[in-house]
């Protein structure tokens, strides 16, 4: 499942998707909607996302880690839209025969996400708002 949602995401749903009677760990990473960022008090943050790309470019990514460790099953799903502190922005949950490789491949697909998939946010605080690069700085001096 890789799913691109206006609706909050069901974890439960995810983790369900992902998991298989053959795996030995699943393993499951949520980010949360922090209420602070830079020292200022975050009131919401809007995420904006070009769908059909941002699956797709996470379909890559799900297509390489399957490449690089044994996955038996995979969920994404990733919030648009308006959100507040607390609430949850994306979660991903693999599935593989040994935890070390569920723990791997999970850190890999979310930094992907984060790195490459085209999702934007912006940080709204009480003093003003910011967009936030989709690629952190380092991985951008790079390139």
């Amino acid at each position: 499942m890789i799913k691109i949602t206006e609706k909050p995401i069901d974890i439960q749903k995810v983790i369900d998707t992902a998991s298989c009677l053959g795996a030995g760990a699943v393993n499951v990473f949520v980010g949360t909607v922090r209420n602070q960022a830079n020292g200022k008090n975050v009131v919401w943050l809007e995420y904006e996302a070009y769908e059909t790309m941002a699956v797709g470019e996470i379909r890559k990514i799900i297509d390489d880690a399957s490449h690089r460790w044994p996955l038996l099953g995979f969920a994404v799903s990733h919030r648009i839209g308006t959100l507040k502190p607390g609430e949850v922005a994306v979660a991903v949950a693999v599935s593989t025969p040994h935890r070390k490789d569920s723990f791997d491949a999970c850190e890999y697909i979310i930094d992907n996400v984060k790195m490459n998939v085209p999702i934007w946010k912006k940080e709204v605080f009480e003093d003003g708002e910011e967009w936030i690069s989709a690629r952190p700085a380092a991985v951008a001096e790079k390139a």
